[in-house]
């Protein structure tokens, strides 16, 4: 007997990937990038013609990956022991909805910073091609 493969199951034309593998693929890429400080995963995962639409971005970033991750080195220069959880990750089409919490000690004043967000995130061809990110301004730990 033969089940239909269910929607998650299913390689998307776009992406390459099953909605399973997408979340998988974005959770490790947070993983290295962030929490393990790989930058060089920018230049692996993040297309080319990578577009970050993320209202955190500071005007001026060069685009493609080179401006995330200069980002990204900016933000661990700042706050070398960030690491970010995933909350809740959903899977629809070529995009991957990220809700997050990020955490670490400002370099500068050794105060305990957070704060969390929402991160879109469009795959095309196995690589990143897309960002949307509404991140609250980090602040004090609370507890």
């Amino acid at each position: 007997m033969n089940a239909a493969a269910g929607p998650s199951d299913l390689k998307n034309p776009k992406t390459g990937m099953t909605h399973t593998e997408m979340k998988e693929y974005i959770r490790t890429h947070f993983e290295e990038f962030v929490s393990r400080k790989n930058l060089r995963i920018g230049e692996v995962n993040l297309a080319p013609e990578f577009g970050d639409r993320g209202a955190d971005v500071p005007p001026g970033m060069p685009p493609g990956p080179a401006g995330a991750i200069q980002y990204v080195a900016a933000a661990l220069k700042k706050v070398p022991d960030l690491r970010v959880t995933i909350e809740d990750m959903i899977a629809e089409d070529d995009k991957v909805v990220v809700r997050n919490h990020w955490a670490g000690t400002d370099s500068a004043s050794k105060q305990r910073l957070e704060f969390s967000g929402i991160v879109i995130w469009r795959i095309a061809n196995r690589q990143i091609a897309e960002r949307w990110a509404y991140l609250e301004s980090p602040h004090p730990a609370r507890g």
